[in-house]
């Protein structure tokens, strides 16, 4: 190429490294808005299947929650207005539809039981269960990430052994029974804490906390023990790799090395697990929530179902699946910013 060629290439075109770059980063962009748009879409058809089976469940459940509220000597036309009244004599398709339409305005009905807006005891609820999901999140993660570092470090030895023997009871065991065990020492025997109740966040911070605490620690128990399990693997995969292998070459001791590269680089995995733990704490706190009577979401559920306020268990049993599967599109987002492998799926 001539060198007036050359030029008018380049002042057409740009020079190639240049064009090198911006098609590389044009093409990034590209991949990460496909995988976006797939991982929304997944989202979408995620909740409406999620909707579907939650409401097709709910209207299998044998018995009327009119005639449950009523009584059994209640007359067949009372029963009739008070279903009328409740919405429940529609087509089950005029009611699903409804009901989806309702929650995308924000109006998720109104409580057969209590007589109030579902939304006002979800937003009353919540302020229980979220501040114990994540109370019991960072206590899992506080004890985890050291107990999995250790073992790691201590691998093949008494340390490692007893981490893994620990861990694996902690997977083992219930959480209601050690729910149950927690309160026989700590609240019946030390009086350390309550046994159950929420005195309200009016009462003030330390007091809540403390109420929390018994509950909190027997929710993270087994989040605990997998996450030190999830972080021991991880940590002792990048061990192995040559990049630590050239670390330790240049001199560094093995607690310098997991320090200064392999502990970063091992994260990655943890904080996906983090994520799934979260959704799942959230979600699964029912039977805790029942044995410290705590007034959140998880026994709201159970109360909706003893009471067959169907409406209050349809509603918050979607926000729920919604939660989880919100923090689980979030947790693939933030994975494939942090390792690119996953856009060219």
């Amino acid at each position: 190429m001539s060198a007036g060629r050359a030029a008018f290439f380049i002042e057409t075109n740009g020079p190639p490294s240049w064009r090198f770059k911006a098609g590389g980063k044009a093409a990034n962009v590209a991949r990460m808005g496909r995988y976006l748009l797939s991982r929304v879409l997944s989202l979408i058809l995620s909740l409406a299947v999620a909707s579907l089976v939650i409401f097709v469940v709910i209207e299998l459940v044998p018995g009327d929650p009119a005639a449950f509220m009523l009584g059994l000597n209640a007359a067949p036309d009372t029963v009739a207005a008070l279903r009328e009244e409740l919405g429940l004599g529609g087509s089950p398709v005029a009611r699903y539809l409804g009901w989806i339409g309702g929650m995308l305005t924000g109006d998720f009905g109104t409580s057969y039981t209590y007589r109030v807006p579902v939304s006002e005891l979800v937003a009353a609820r919540m302020w229980v269960s979220l501040p114990l999901t994540l109370y019991a999140l960072v206590l899992s993660t506080v004890i985890a990430i050291p107990v999995g570092l250790l073992a790691a470090a201590r691998r093949g030895r008494a340390a490692d052994y007893a981490v893994m023997g620990t861990t694996q009871l902690g997977i083992a065991v219930p959480n209601f029974w050690f729910a149950m065990l927690l309160v026989l020492v700590f609240a019946i025997n030390l009086r350390w804490f309550s046994a159950g109740g929420f005195p309200g966040w009016e009462e003030g911070f330390w007091p809540n906390i403390k109420a929390l605490t018994l509950p909190a620690v027997a929710l993270a128990l087994p989040q605990a023990s997998i996450l030190a399990r999830v972080m021991r693997s991880s940590l002792l995969e990048t061990l192995g790799q040559d990049y630590i292998r050239t670390a330790r070459a240049k001199g560094l001791t093995e607690g310098q090395a997991i320090r200064r590269h392999a502990f970063r680089n091992a994260l990655i995995p943890v904080m996906t697990i983090l994520g799934l733990q979260f959704s799942f704490l959230l979600a699964g706190a029912i039977i805790i929530e029942n044995v410290f009577f705590l007034p959140g979401l998880g026994r709201l559920i159970f109360q909706g179902i003893t009471q067959r306020d169907l409406i209050v268990v349809e509603s918050v049993v979607m926000l729920l699946v919604f939660a989880v599967i919100l923090v689980t599109f979030l947790v693939d987002l933030a994975y494939a910013v942090i390792d690119p492998r996953l856009r060219r799926r």
